[in-house]
């Protein structure tokens, strides 16, 4: 027997030999990572600089840099380098360079958060869609059970529960039951408060 015999999921493209995973694991992964490839080849030029600024501004480079150009700016200008003429005695002008650094550094914040919610909203509705498939695929397999259970005679659970796993959910009335409990929640808060 050959070793790719041997392991059918060496055979496969992004399986590789792992005890304990699955080829459909392997296929979701890949599945998954081209799905981000496919994400990242639709970001538009606007995108990739607001990305890439905006992982500068979370590395600790930016605060090396900051705190290395910004302490130079500080020495200089209180004096205490007598051969460096000060430029900015009042620090009025780090001040603004600082103000408005922060107005554009929250701007492309904002830019790459409301994109990274756009795909985590996405995501978010694959995931209730394939929750919602899953329970009603669910839902028939237990019918299906159940009938078989019936036919042979097999004992079966009581009525009523049956009949409770038996219903298909209604997205909707979930929605609004959340709600409910969450108005119900914060009523007592207040009550509790007063």
């Amino acid at each position: 027997m050959t070793e790719s015999s041997a392991h059918p999921a060496a055979q496969q493209p992004g399986a590789p030999n792992s005890p304990g995973m699955s080829n459909v694991v392997h296929r979701n992964i890949d599945a998954l990572m081209e799905v981000r490839r496919r994400e990242d080849r639709r970001k538009t030029r606007s995108d990739q600089i607001a990305d890439a600024i905006t992982a500068f501004a979370g590395s600790m480079s930016f605060v090396y840099l900051h705190a290395a150009v910004f302490g130079a700016w500080a020495v200089i200008n209180a004096g205490w380098l007598p051969v460096v003429r000060r430029f900015d005695p009042t620090f009025v002008i780090l001040a603004t360079v600082a103000s408005v650094e922060a107005i554009f550094l929250s701007t492309f914040i904002l830019i790459s958060q409301n994109r990274m919610q756009k795909l985590a909203d996405r995501r978010a509705e694959l995931d209730l869609q394939i929750s919602l498939l899953t329970e009603h695929e669910l839902t028939r397999a237990i019918h299906l059970i159940d009938e078989m259970a019936r036919r042979l005679g097999a004992p079966r659970p009581p009525e009523q529960e049956l009949q409770d796993i038996k219903k298909d959910v209604n997205p909707e009335k979930v929605v609004e039951e959340i709600e409910r409990a969450e108005e119900r929640a914060v009523k007592e808060e207040r009550w509790r408060g007063e």
